[in-house]
C-alpha cells in the first residue's frame, strides 16, 4: 500500500521555524499596517459577505499571532484562530486574550463540518508544496457551511523561495521555504473543492515586496 502525497507532507520544520521567530514576528507585525489598502479592501469585502448573511462565525486558518483575527473581529466577525505553531498561538493568546486560538494544521482542521460562515487563508497556503494544496482547500470547504465564503491571500507567481534570510536580521538561524502560485492555479483548486469564485485581485509588488500578491474570494454552494 503506497502513501498519498498528503500523507508524505512534513510540517515539522515550518512549526519549528515559526516557534523560533514567534516573539519577534508578533512584535514586527502587531496589526495590519503592513497590508496594502487593496489587500484590506478584499478582507473588508469578505467580512461584509460573511456578516451580511447573519452568521458571523469565521475561522482564521493559519492565524499566526492573530492580527487578522483582531481586524475581522473589529468588523463584526466572531473569529476562531488556528495555527500550526504553538509559539505563534501563544503570542496570539497573549495579545488578543478575548479571542479563541487553537493549535492545529490547515491540512487537518480540528473542527466539525459546516461549522463556519467564513474561512480566511491569509498567506496560509504558502509553506505547503503543491502536493498538499488540494488538502488545504478540501478542509476549508469541509468546515464551511453552505453559502459561506472563503478568502485566500498569497504571493502570486511560481517556484520556491528561501525566506529564512529575512529572519536572520533578528538573529534567527532557521530554514523556511515559501511557495508561490498563480491565481489560475488557486482558482482551479477552489473549484475542485466545490467552491465558486466570486472575485479576485492580482496586484504588482509594492515597496519592498519581491512578488506580486493575489487574493481570491469564493463561495460555498
Amino acid at each position: 500500500m503506497t502513501s498519498s502525497p498528503t500523507e508524505l507532507l512534513d510540517f515539522r520544520g515550518v512549526r519549528r521555524a515559526y516557534d523560533t521567530v514567534a516573539q519577534d514576528y508578533a512584535a514586527y507585525f502587531p496589526d495590519t499596517r503592513g497590508e496594502a489598502r487593496l489587500d484590506l479592501a478584499m478582507v473588508d469585502t469578505f467580512a461584509e459577505a460573511v456578516t451580511a448573511a447573519g452568521d458571523p462565525r469565521v475561522l482564521d486558518a493559519g492565524c499566526g499571532a492573530g492580527r487578522l483575527s483582531r481586524y475581522l473581529t473589529e468588523r463584526g466577525c466572531r473569529v476562531t484562530g488556528v495555527d500550526l505553531s504553538p509559539g505563534m498561538i501563544a503570542m496570539a493568546r497573549r495579545d488578543h486574550p478575548d479571542l479563541v486560538f487553537t493549535v492545529g494544521s490547515v491540512t487537518e482542521l480540528p473542527y466539525r463540518d459546516n461549522q463556519f460562515a467564513g474561512v480566511l487563508l491569509w498567506y496560509s497556503i504558502i509553506h505547503t508544496p503543491p502536493a498538499g494544496q488540494a488538502r488545504i482547500f478540501a478542509e476549508a470547504a469541509r468546515v464551511l457551511r453552505p453559502g459561506g465564503h472563503l478568502l485566500v491571500g498569497f504571493q502570486a507567481g511560481d517556484g520556491v523561495r528561501d525566506v529564512a534570510p529575512a529572519y536572520r536580521r533578528f538573529g534567527h538561524d532557521i530554514r523556511l521555504e515559501r511557495y508561490a502560485y498563480s491565481a489560475e492555479e488557486v482558482a482551479g483548486r477552489l473549484t475542485a473543492a466545490g467552491l465558486s469564485e466570486v472575485c479576485r485581485v492580482v496586484r504588482c509588488a509594492q515597496g519592498q515586496e519581491r512578488d506580486g500578491q493575489a487574493f481570491l474570494l469564493a463561495r460555498a454552494g
